[in-house]
């Protein structure tokens, strides 16, 4: 891996919380992703699954984990199952985890091959009475392809049909939402990363580059500094593209005059970033352009005073809503008549500013989280806001990445990047 080995206390006090919501005499079963292939013998680069990595931060392939806290043999309260790793394999593929390292990673001391898996499991499975399988249920959740995770569940509950199923996913959605403070160190750790490339890019940014230059610059810089990665695909839009909001093409030449609208992240040691800034290739704000980022800017600054303890989801956003509003109204592109007669399930901003303000962010780009249950201290939170300008050919989104604090306003873990426009114009015209 090219990150920082992540001591294993991380690992001990996260499978403590999982198992803490378990019922009794039952047991909870996690698998490592597939590597998927693409056609002939290529593969997609492999990705852990990060339930598993939450849990133990084993971070390859073929790898199991069992949590059986009522197990009254000891040393099965919690196993790994790894892949064996021989010489031959080290020569081709790199090196495994022994059973060494694997305690050393995950600070469990059971660790079985996967050729024991059926006979360890058939024993453990005789003394519980439920099974926690992992299913996917974020609401943003759309898989048709049949996962390690899926086959797997399938085969067990043929094998055993006579044990009772629960979910893991509902425990995970809660407390894989409440960071550890070693967590927050790591997302840190991505979004310095990430600034690091947006100050390369503001030296690099002028009339004629192409947009996929510009992603080339942050990959480089991303690389250098032991991320693996971008956290998602990345959007590199110039001028009207930035009024797609899921542009990736990133295949256009910048224009002078026009804006680039960038939301990129670095990923560390599966932790994510998620920024969005926006820089004018010509190293100067219009006044137009200039009037709204501002507003923009407003809007987010507000916005994120707003995640507290105790708010809730849905009244959030109503309330960002509220103050786009009235942004929108003072820049004239709504009047009071369009807010007086407008769409409660639609309203009137939505015009300019289409999407959700906040999403939780972690070990996922959109990260677990029940939208149902109130706002907690070191939850994590992306926060931005846009204007989409189609006739006049720009847009503007500006985003940061936050932690709720028990009081007080969240801490910006972007809060070095620079956003201010005069700075940025300073940083290019340097």
């Amino acid at each position: 891996m090219k990150y920082h080995p992540i001591p294993s206390d991380l690992f001990v006090k996260n499978r403590k919380k999982f198992t803490a919501s378990m019922k009794p005499k039952s047991l909870a079963i996690f698998n490592s992703n597939d590597i998927y292939p693409i056609s002939a013998d290529s593969t997609l680069p492999f990705e852990q699954h990060r339930d598993i990595f939450y849990l133990s931060g084993v971070d390859q392939e073929e790898s199991i984990l069992v949590l059986f806290p009522d197990c009254p043999k000891e040393k099965h309260r919690e196993i790994l199952f790894l892949r064996e790793t021989n010489e031959h394999i080290a020569i081709w593929e790199g090196e495994k985890l022994t059973k060494e390292k694997a305690l050393e990673t995950s600070g469990i001391k059971t660790v079985y091959w996967l050729q024991d898996l059926n006979k360890v499991l058939f024993e453990i499975m005789t003394q519980c009475d439920t099974v926690y399988i992992n299913t996917n249920e974020h609401y943003r959740a759309n898989v048709e392809t049949e996962t390690r995770e899926d086959r797997f569940t399938k085969w067990l509950k043929e094998k055993y049909p006579a044990h009772k199923i629960e979910k893991s996913n509902p425990i995970l959605q809660r407390i894989r939402s409440i960071k550890e403070d070693e967590e927050i160190d790591l997302i840190q750790t991505a979004c310095d990363i990430t600034e690091k490339g947006f100050r390369r890019i503001l030296e690099f940014v002028k009339p004629g580059v192409w947009e996929f230059e510009i992603e080339a610059e942050y990959i480089h810089e991303f690389l250098r500094n032991r991320s693996r990665k971008f956290a998602y695909t990345p959007i590199i839009a110039s001028g009207n593209n930035a009024n797609v909001l899921h542009y990736i093409e990133n295949n256009q030449q910048c224009q002078a005059g026009d804006l680039i609208l960038m939301d990129v992240g670095a990923e560390y040691a599966n932790y994510a970033s998620d920024m969005t800034r926006m820089v004018p290739v010509s190293g100067r704000f219009s006044n137009r352009q200039k009037e709204i980022y501002n507003a923009v800017l407003r809007v987010k600054n507000k916005s994120t005073q707003m995640l507290v303890p105790g708010a809730m989801w849905e009244q959030y956003h109503l309330e960002v809503g509220k103050i786009m509003t009235d942004e929108l109204l003072q820049l004239g592109l709504l009047d009071k008549a369009d807010v007086q007669n407008e769409d409660m399930d639609w309203p009137a901003y939505k015009k300019y500013f289409m999407h959700g303000t906040s999403h939780h962010m972690g070990l996922d780009t959109h990260d677990y989280g029940l939208l149902h249950e109130p706002i907690q201290a070191n939850m994590v939170f992306t926060v931005e806001p846009g204007i989409y300008l189609p006739d006049e050919g720009f847009g503007v989104r500006i985003e940061d990445d936050v932690v709720v604090q028990e009081s007080g306003e969240p801490f910006n873990l972007m809060r070095n990047i620079p956003i201010e426009a005069e700075e940025i114009e300073d940083i290019m015209n340097s």
